[in-house]
């Protein structure tokens, strides 16, 4: 990681060095930190307990990008499921860290007519309150589910491709062959779809996804 360090820095980043995850912890706590670079193997604490921890102090909008020379779709799923926000597989380019870090920390502000509750039929999901109903039921998700279910309903009867959700949803593209998004798309489907009599999660053959009532 001292690698990764010295080069932050050179790109005019203020830097916070931490070797195990306990430090880290504490340094979250200490400082004003903006993006999380998180190594997956690290002394005593690995990094998916960490960013496990990290969403547990409350800090849900904290961008993590994952490293790791795990790089199957099953590990992948894994660091997403942990909090990780993206997931970096060794060996890298670290121009390709930098544009990730970019993607991440760019101004998200949104235009005063950004709506803060979406809907369809009864699925209804509130972005301050980060609450998800399906009716009277409360639905619990994780981060990535919850941004994967915004994303599907701003654009509620649009088919969208994998690329599409991939690059709006994680804010990039991994560059490697993954079914990551079919695999969170199922996450989706069993927890709003699954139990419920109007199916919402429509898979279009050869092109996608489409969130839609069914006529």
């Amino acid at each position: 990681m001292a690698f990764i360090s010295q080069g932050l820095k050179e790109s005019n980043y203020v830097v916070f060095a931490a070797y195990n995850g306990q430090n880290g912890l504490e340094l979250l706590k200490q400082k004003e930190i903006d993006l999380v670079v998180l190594d997956i193997v690290l002394p005593n604490m690995d990094g998916r307990e960490i960013a496990r921890k990290i969403r547990d102090l409350g800090y849900t909008n904290l961008p993590i990008i994952m490293l790791t020379a795990l790089g199957t779709t099953e590990n992948i799923v894994k660091g997403l499921d942990a909090g990780a926000n993206d997931y970096l597989v060794k060996p890298f380019k670290f121009k390709e860290l930098l544009a990730r870090i970019r993607a991440h920390t760019r101004n998200t502000q949104q235009p005063e007519n950004w709506h803060r509750k979406l809907a369809i039929e009864d699925l209804e999901l509130d972005r301050d309150a980060k609450l998800v109903k399906r009716g009277k039921d409360e639905i619990k998700l994780t981060s990535t589910e919850f941004r994967l279910l915004e994303y599907l309903l701003r654009n509620k009867n649009r088919v969208l491709n994998r690329m599409d959700i991939l690059e709006n949803v994680w804010e990039i593209n991994f560059n490697i062959g993954t079914n990551v998004v079919d695999v969170y798309v199922n996450y989706l489907r069993n927890k709003i779809d699954k139990h419920y009599e109007v199916k919402l999660i429509h898979t279009v053959i050869g092109m996608g996804y489409v969130l839609k009532v069914s006529q």
